[in-house]
């Protein structure tokens, strides 16, 4: 029970603008919470614009300071984080961290984005690869720290080369570590890049373990409709303290990364506990699906013409 005391200490942010996906409600709720606690300005990039005003109630409950604005995008259509980038780039103003944590986890059946790529490869990797190049002027502005969220998932199975958005045959689970370990590879090619180009920007990754959050829970928009026996044996480990985490200690190895003075670029991190479950965070052994630079700069290619877009 210890546990849900570990916490870690985040240094004054007024001053820096931090645009989180995922960030109203579960793991992302609680990152923009203790960013706004923490000074930030946030920017939160959603798709439930009700939904949001919620979130953001709860927050100024706690930080009533807190400068918060909510922004359209849907990460499963590349028209609108275009139209997300195009509303940043009027407003002008640097981001000084960019937190990509917005996912989709095993809908019920093979499902499709707005372009016609697989859910989850299109949503948790292509989406964020095309706002990370709409933004890129603002982030080289801000010499932006990038924390891009994976899961232990990008751990296991493999890239489906052959078939990316999984046509010719379906595995909810393979196709979701498909888009974890994409993911993974962009976040560090990414870092690797903006080194080669002078860019000023530092990419790392972080993964949150496992807790109970809304990924597995009853989705009406993936057709989920009842909580999955996973969310619910981890619901059930949490509250009795026995290897999972909390919504609040899976948040902490995106903040210590995107924010500590220690995280370094190109490295992962997560929860230091038993299985990299649960527990406070540290920095981790990178994946082996992740340590390939050609796949990495393939998986670029693959995605700069998959989205449309590019990078300088």
């Amino acid at each position: 029970m210890a546990r849900r005391n570990i916490d870690i200490t985040i240094s004054p942010l007024a001053g820096s603008r931090a645009v989180v996906t995922g960030g109203s409600d579960g793991i992302g709720l609680r990152i923009v919470t203790r960013l706004a606690l923490a000074g930030a300005e946030l920017v939160l990039p959603v798709r439930n614009t009700r939904k949001a005003e919620a979130a953001v109630t709860g927050i100024l409950e706690k930080a009533p300071d807190a400068q918060i604005t909510i922004l359209p995008l849907d990460l499963s259509s590349l028209e609108s984080v275009a139209r997300f980038g195009e509303d940043m780039a009027r407003d002008g103003r640097p981001v000084h961290l960019l937190i990509n944590n917005a996912g989709v986890m095993t809908p019920p059946t093979r499902q499709t984005t707005r372009d016609g790529f697989e859910l989850q490869f299109g949503t948790n990797h292509l989406g964020h690869f095309a706002l990370a190049s709409h933004l890129l002027p603002l982030l080289r502005a801000g010499r932006a720290r990038v924390t891009s969220q994976i899961s232990i998932a990008a751990n296991q199975g493999a890239i489906n080369w052959a078939d990316v958005n999984w046509e010719r045959s379906y595995d909810g689970m393979r196709a979701y570590s498909q888009s974890k370990i994409a993911f993974g590879l962009f976040g560090l090619e990414l870092e690797r890049r903006s080194q080669a180009h002078g860019w000023g920007i530092t990419s790392n990754l972080s993964h949150p373990g496992i807790a109970p959050t809304s990924l597995l829970s009853a989705r009406d928009e993936i057709g989920r409709t009842e909580d999955t026996l996973g969310v619910r044996v981890i619901r059930w480990a949490s509250k009795r303290g026995i290897v999972a985490g909390t919504p609040e200690t899976a948040a902490l190895p995106a903040l210590y990364a995107s924010t500590s003075p220690d995280a370094v670029a190109g490295r992962l991190y997560g929860p230091r506990g038993i299985g990299h479950l649960g527990g406070g965070p540290a920095e981790q052994k990178l994946y082996s699906r992740l340590r390939s630079e050609q796949d990495a700069e393939r998986m670029w290619q693959v995605s700069e013409k998959l989205t449309g877009v590019s990078f300088p």
